[in-house]
This record gives structure tokens, C-alpha cells and sequence, in this order.
């Protein structure tokens, strides 16, 4: 009785929490009924919640060649000043050029088949005693008989073929020790009732950094690329909520 009542006192958490995550969705959409998806406000990347400051291995510092009498900066690639992002707050343009293309096929068959007898034909003349242990019918050249049968057959197959092709300005958050740059960039375009977010975050080297100004999303470390949207269309798109609770809990 008591694992019982522990049985839907456990149901009924769950689908008490269900049904809240459910409500505020409910209420929110229904807020914005006949409304545009609101567009988020420009802010601070370093004050977004979940924002932690990057840290990478450095290697040793080097010290800074003075060159006397010259005009000319090492690295730079303007005579009179260097127009690519350098400081914290700089603004860099990012060229998002992602190709994808992966045809994968696999196939495993494996069978095994094992069979173990043991036994004693003789123990000090205690193997006559076996039958008066063990039921009629048993021998002791033959007490132990195993036999098992395993047969794994199994294929898969992946045909991916991935194009973007996307220009974004993403802001200087932090300068590393060793001179790498670490850059957040978000955008946001709505059209009619759905927007569509593209979010780029990465580190990049300020030779890979052209003179324009901008650096090719290959180029970028731990890059973190997303591409999505909100409204109307993705709401369609996705499963009800109940559905996707059931596929969590549902074992089979």
C-alpha cells in the first residue's frame, strides 16, 4: 500500500510540473495572440545569465620587440592605423560559410555460439555418492552442461547535406593572454509572425582577421554556431508538449 501511494505521488509531481511548464507556455502564447514574436533587447553579453569568461591554456610570454626609429607596427596591415578588432568592445564582422556533406553505412553481423560440459569421473570414490545427493538420473561425468546462442545483426545510414551561407558583426568580449580574441555575436530578423536567431561564439587569432575586417567562421576555435527561429511556423513544427512528455517517460 505504501509503495503504491509512493507510486502516484511520483506521478503526480511529474505531471504537476508538466502541466506548469505547460501553463506559462499557454499563457505567454496566449498573450501574443495577433502579436509578433518580441524581438530580445540589446545587452550586454558579459551580463547575460550563463556567461563565464573563457579560459584556454597559454603558452610562455614573450617580450615586446621595441624597434627604434621605425614607423611601421609589427602586425600591422595599414600603415597609418590598423582598422581590424583589436580591444575589448571592437566590432568584427563574421563570415559564417558552413558546407556539409557526409554519407555514412554501416553493417554488423556477428553470431557466437558457446557450449561447456564439466564433470569427475572420479573423487576419491565419492562420485558413486552423487546419486544420493542429487536426483536420480545424475552422473558425475556430467553435473555441469551449459550452452548459449548470440546472434547481433544491425545497419544504419546517414545521408547529411548542410549549406548556410550568413554574414553577422559579433562584439569583442574578452583579450586572452596570448593576444586571441574571445567574440559573441547574435542577430535577429522577423518576418511577418517568425523570427530567426543566428548566434556565433568563438575565439579567433587577430592574424586570421582580414583587412575588412572580418574572419571566416573555419577560422574561428570552439566555435558555438546556432541557427533557428520562433513563431508561428516552429511552433507547428514541434510536438505538443504531452507528446514529447510521454516520449521521455514512456519506457517502450
Amino acid at each position: 500500500m505504501k509503495q503504491n501511494f509512493k507510486h502516484f505521488l511520483r506521478i503526480g509531481c511529474i505531471s504537476l510540473i508538466a502541466l506548469s511548464l505547460a501553463g506559462c507556455n499557454f499563457l505567454t502564447r496566449l498573450a501574443n495572440i495577433g502579436e509578433e514574436p518580441p524581438l530580445s533587447p540589446i545587452d550586454n553579453p558579459v551580463l547575460q545569465k550563463g556567461y563565464q569568461p573563457v579560459t584556454l591554456p597559454m603558452p610562455r610570454p614573450e617580450p615586446v620587440l621595441q624597434q627604434a626609429n621605425s614607423l611601421w607596427r609589427p602586425g600591422s596591415k595599414a600603415f597609418f592605423k590598423d582598422q581590424r578588432a583589436s580591444q575589448v568592445g571592437d566590432i568584427v564582422t563574421v563570415m559564417v560559410a558552413i558546407e556539409d556533406e557526409a554519407t555514412l553505412n554501416n553493417s554488423t553481423d556477428t553470431t557466437r555460439s558457446t557450449n561447456e560440459e564439466a564433470g569427475f569421473a572420479g573423487l576419491f570414490g565419492l562420485e558413486s555418492q552423487v546419486t544420493k545427493v542429487l536426483p536420480e538420473g545424475t552422473s558425475a561425468e556430467g553435473l555441469i552442461d551449459f550452452g548459449s546462442d548470440h546472434s547481433v545483426s544491425g545497419s544504419g545510414a546517414v545521408n547529411r547535406n548542410e549549406t548556410i551561407n550568413m554574414e553577422i558583426a559579433a562584439i569583442v568580449t574578452q583579450i586572452l593572454p596570448n593576444g586571441n580574441m574571445v567574440i559573441v555575436g547574435r542577430q535577429e530578423v522577423r518576418v511577418n509572425f517568425e523570427s530567426r536567431d543566428l548566434s556565433v561564439t568563438g575565439v579567433v587569432r587577430p592574424e586570421d582577421i582580414t583587412s575588412r575586417n572580418t574572419v571566416q567562421s573555419s577560422k574561428i576555435a570552439e566555435a558555438r554556431i546556432a541557427y533557428g527561429g520562433r513563431g508561428h511556423l516552429t511552433d507547428v513544427q514541434q510536438g505538443r508538449y504531452g507528446q514529447q512528455l510521454f516520449d521521455i517517460i514512456f519506457p517502450f
